[in-house]
Order: C-alpha cells, then sequence, then structure tokens
C-alpha cells in the first residue's frame, strides 16, 4: 500500500463518510452511515448535530480499519461539507442549543423578504457576492439567537459559538481547541466580505449577529488542529478544510481562470473559476470563495440547476420507467429530431431565469412520441439548462474563458458516457467525465495533502487527480442554434412573467 495516506471527512445532507486516499489520489478504504433527516414544521429541515459527530467518528476508524493500515500511515485530515448549514453551541460543555438548521431550511424566508423589501440586497451582493435567500447561513444564525430561551444573552456574554458543519466538527475533534473555518465556507455565510477576506462589520449588523460567536477564517490548506488522540489512536493534524462544491471544484483540478465543473445530482452545481477577480453577476449569479492557498483568494461564479437526475427520477417514479439505466436505454433510442423539449421546472427555474412560480412542461409532443423522445428530452433539459448557465457565466466574468475550454463532470448522470456526449453536443463544450466520481472527498484530501506539505504546490495537488474520458461537440453548430432556440422558447412558455 502507497503511504502516507489523506483521510478525507465527508460530512453530506444524507450521510458522512471518510474516504482514504493516497497521494495519487487513488482511494484506498472507505466507510459511511446515513444522517437523519427532521422535519419539525413545513419548510423546516434539522439535522442532530451530535449524531453527526459521533458518525463522523464511527467513519473515521472504520476506514482505517478497512485499509488494513495503522493510524501512523494517516498523514492528515481533510474535511468537506454541506455548506450553509448551521450550529450554535455551548462554549464550555460543548452542547449545541438546538438541531443544526439545514441550508434546505426555509425558515428565515420573511426575514429575508423584509430585508430585500427595505433595498438592502444590492449592498448584500456587491459585499458577499450572494443573494439575500434562507438558503445561506447569516438569516438561520439570527434565527437561533432570537429563539432559543435566553441564547442572544448568552451569545453577547461569551458563552456561545456558532459555525458551519466544519466548524462544529474541528471544535469537537479537537477537544474545543479550534474554533476556525476556511475562506470557502465562510463566503456562503451573507457575513463576510469577498474582497476584504473577513467578516464584515456592515453584514454582522444588518443581520443581527454578534462577531463573537464566529469563528477565525483561515485558508483552505493550512493547520486546523490536531484530533484527540482517542478519536483515531493518536492525534492526527486537520489540514485542509473545504465547503462541497469547492472541494469538488478542487478535486476536478480546477485551479485557473475559465475552468468550471458541474455535479451532476438531483439538481446541478456548476462553478467556473474566475481566479483573482469577483465578477458582480448580471444574472443573479452567486459569487464565491473558490479557493483561498497561502493567502491569495481566488473566486468562482456559480449557478444551480433545480432539477437534473430528479428529472430521471420523476421518469421512473411518475411515468413506470423501470429504472435510470432504463431511462437511459429508451433515450439512446429516440428519434432524432424528434422536436420533443421537457423544461423541467417542476420547483421553478433557478438562473438565470429565477423563477420560483414556473412550472414544468413538455412541449413538442406529436402523435408519434413515445416514452423514448419523452425521456431523451429529460436527459436534453440538463444539457440545455448547464448551456444556459454557461451563457450567462460568459457574460458575467468574459475574461476568464478562454480557447478551448472544457467542462469537467462528476455525479451520478455523468457516469454515462451517451450522456456526456449529449452535453457537449448541446453545450458546444468539451466534455470531461471523471473516472472516480468522488470528487468532492478527494478535493477536501488534495487540500489537506497540500496543507501538510504532502504537496510541494496547488498545482501538484490538483494533478493528483483520476484520468478523465473526454467527449468534444459532434453536432453541427447551426442545428445546435437551432436546438437552443427551441428550448429557449419553451421556457418562454412555461414562464409566469415575460423573461
Amino acid at each position: 500500500m502507497a503511504k502516507p495516506l489523506i483521510m478525507a471527512l465527508d460530512q453530506g445532507t444524507t450521510s458522512t463518510r471518510a474516504i482514504l486516499f493516497d497521494l495519487q489520489g487513488r482511494a484506498v478504504a472507505e466507510a459511511g452511515r446515513p444522517l437523519t433527516q427532521h422535519y419539525p414544521a413545513d419548510g423546516w429541515v434539522e439535522h442532530d448535530a451530535v449524531e453527526i459527530f459521533q458518525a463522523s467518528v464511527a467513519v473515521m476508524r472504520e476506514a482505517v480499519e478497512r485499509a488494513g493500515c495503522g493510524v501512523s500511515d494517516v498523514a492528515a485530515i481533510g474535511i468537506t461539507n454541506q455548506r450553509e448549514t448551521v450550529v450554535v453551541w455551548d462554549r464550555a460543555t460543548g452542547e449545541p442549543i438546538h438541531r443544526a438548521v439545514v441550508w434546505q431550511d426555509r425558515r428565515t424566508a420573511a426575514t429575508c423578504e423584509r430585508l430585500k423589501g427595505q433595498g438592502a440586497e444590492p449592498h448584500v451582493t456587491e459585499v458577499t457576492g450572494l443573494l439575500i435567500d434562507p438558503y445561506f447561513a447569516g438569516t438561520k444564525l439570527a434565527w437561533l439567537l432570537d429563539n432559543v430561551p435566553g441564547a442572544r444573552a448568552r451569545a453577547a456574554a461569551g458563552e456561545l459559538l456558532a459555525g458551519t458543519i466544519d466548524t462544529w466538527l474541528i471544535w469537537q475533534l479537537t477537544g474545543g481547541q479550534a474554533h476556525v473555518t476556511d475562506a470557502t465556507n465562510a463566503s456562503r455565510t451573507l457575513l463576510f466580505d469577498l474582497r476584504m477576506q473577513a467578516w464584515s462589520e456592515a453584514m454582522l449588523e444588518l443581520f443581527d449577529v454578534p462577531a463573537q460567536v464566529l469563528p477565525e477564517v483561515k485558508d483552505c490548506a493550512t493547520h486546523f488542529g490536531d484530533t484527540l488522540p482517542d478519536v483515531l489512536g493518536r492525534a492526527v493534524p486537520i489540514c485542509g478544510v473545504a465547503g462541497d462544491q469547492q472541494a469538488a471544484l478542487m478535486g476536478q483540478g480546477c485551479i485557473a481562470p475559465g475552468q468550471m465543473k458541474a455535479t451532476y445530482g438531483t439538481g446541478c452545481f456548476l462553478l467556473v473559476n474566475t481566479g483573482a477577480a469577483a465578477p458582480v453577476s448580471r444574472a443573479r449569479l452567486l459569487t464565491t470563495v473558490a479557493a483561498r492557498v497561502n493567502g491569495r483568494a481566488t473566486y468562482a461564479l456559480e449557478g444551480a440547476i433545480f432539477i437534473a437526475g430528479a428529472a430521471i427520477q420523476w421518469l421512473c417514479e411518475g411515468l413506470g420507467v423501470d429504472s435510470p439505466q432504463a431511462a437511459e436505454d429508451l433515450a439512446r433510442q429516440a428519434r432524432e429530431g424528434h422536436g420533443v423539449v421537457m423544461v423541467p421546472a417542476f420547483t421553478g427555474l433557478g438562473a438565470p431565469w429565477w423563477d420560483p412560480d414556473a412550472r414544468g412542461a413538455l412541449i413538442g409532443l406529436t402523435r408519434d412520441t413515445g416514452l423514448a423522445e419523452i425521456s431523451a428530452a429529460a436527459y436534453e433539459a440538463s444539457a440545455f439548462q448547464t448551456a444556459d448557465l454557461i451563457e450567462a457565466m460568459r457574460s458575467d466574468a468574459p475574461d476568464a474563458f478562454g480557447a478551448g475550454s472544457e467542462l469537467r463532470i462528476d455525479g451520478g448522470m455523468s457516469r454515462s458516457a451517451w450522456f456526456a456526449q449529449r452535453l457537449a453536443d448541446l453545450t458546444g463544450q468539451r466534455v470531461a467525465r471523471a473516472s472516480y466520481q468522488e470528487t468532492t472527498a478527494l478535493g477536501a484530501a488534495l487540500f489537506a495533502g497540500l496543507g501538510a506539505g504532502l504537496y510541494a504546490s496547488l498545482e501538484e495537488a490538483a494533478a493528483a487527480r483520476p484520468r478523465t474520458e473526454a467527449a468534444e461537440p459532434a453536432l453541427d453548430p447551426e442545428a445546435r442554434a437551432r436546438r437552443q432556440a427551441r428550448w429557449r422558447d419553451a421556457v418562454g412558455r412555461t414562464l409566469s412573467r415575460a423573461p
């Protein structure tokens, strides 16, 4: 077995996993546990932070055991996490004062609408790169301080600490010795000044969050603290941290301007590295920290597709297709030029349309339309939405895109070479499909290896990524333009208001 090894702790929305990697980016062993979801009210989503910590310790120990190595072979730990989920806990006891409020939670919608109604959003976007939305951590944190009895007074007295899941885990793993986060997670709070790379006094005042509860913000690849010896049998340094999408950006080797990745799961997150520039998006995309290494921040534009793999799931659950593989098999059989367009606006449309009241549609049906054509349209919808995001990103950051740029993809849908080719044809982008899908965990490991000095540079770390298979656009540009025009016409028919 190649040594040393790097442990990636991947704490996600539905599971907690640990994966051991060697320095060539190869997975050696892994372990995982599901995470209980709590829904105390309509639109509310919570996690038990203690369960998250206990599961984290368990899977790390199990991964070491499965690797058949000693803990002495584990040189460093990297942490990646579900972003925007917030925990508040007692500084003295380490006990949470409430369940963690999850990124999906919408309980602060009224607060966000009030702030937008007061005209606060343009300034918030200029400072933080984000939109005012319950999705982000700042209003969740304020809600906890306002709604847990005595919490705000205890926070003012210095008795409480707060943070995202990375901060919570590091605090617990180090026995309360480190109250820290990294710049990528900080940039998802609505409280962080992107350009100053520090907590913003103006945002703290706007969102009513006391500075004393917040963690120190560090680089993505540095020493965050050492685990207590009883966690794994000896103290192991935590040397890398990044939010899940930024970790995946690193895991895909997207460290230069114009390099971009898309993760196709239920929905899709697409990020493009914009380098040292932090553009303010005209298409209401998010500007976020891509990474901070050696004190230098690089940035990314981020856009979300609400429905990607969920459209395939709908085919299975709603139309009786046996499985995702059966859906792909059907799609491959579709007539060329079938003309069917699916707009999967089941929960509205995200960037660049931003219409929460849009609703899905199937357009272009004829008497000989069948499940094959509808299945093909479901896959193609992800490609068209990706093309929309790339066009918006090119408009927002034209200097970041050079000739020959490629889209690097991961996630469940990327396992299909057929989908990768369809994506290349309909976006006009070269598409590189990773042979190893767990790029989020890999990115955390690469940051940790860099922070521990196992890699000499960011470039060396990023090079330790799995091989890719590339799909080149094969569709005639005029045919692609006609297909995209048909898509945009279909979208226009589903919007609740004129685009």
